[in-house]
């Protein structure tokens, strides 16, 4: 599994923004430049992540991008998949008849516990937490 080049992105932009304070707008075109993203794909990662309930955008002369919760209440986990969706190791995770083996395979228990793993640190890692971490 990867994360996608999206994704990553919309961590970027984030923390970013987390980085700025909540009452401070960001123009997407600073978030860009500043976090080297192409600005097109940035206006759609903005778009999904304003849909998502995690940033509020406004328009005009003093618009731009701020966080629509505090970053002590913002997740790694809620970014990531805001983009790509819920988190799946393996199809066998999620779905139990996608698998012939089923419950008689022996992996199966390896890639649910690594999944359970991988989700719980995301959940457990906020934005104020990152934004405290040396460069």
């Amino acid at each position: 599994m990867q994360i996608t080049r999206q994704a990553d992105y919309a961590v970027r932009a984030v923390l970013h923004l987390a980085r700025a304070g909540n009452s401070e707008r960001s123009a997407t075109s600073t978030i860009a430049k500043e976090q080297n993203i192409p600005p097109s794909f940035l206006a759609k990662i903005i778009s999904q992540l304003s849909i998502a309930g995690l940033l509020h955008t406004s328009r005009g002369a003093r618009g731009g991008v701020t966080l629509a919760r505090d970053p002590k209440d913002i997740t790694l986990l809620e970014v990531v998949e805001a983009i790509d969706g819920p988190i799946q190791l393996n199809e066998c995770v999620g779905d139990s008849g996608a698998c012939t083996f089923d419950e008689n395979c022996p992996i199966k228990p390896i890639w649910c516990d690594a999944q359970e793993e991988l989700v719980r640190r995301l959940k457990n890692a906020t934005f104020a937490q990152l934004i405290e971490m040396p460069a």
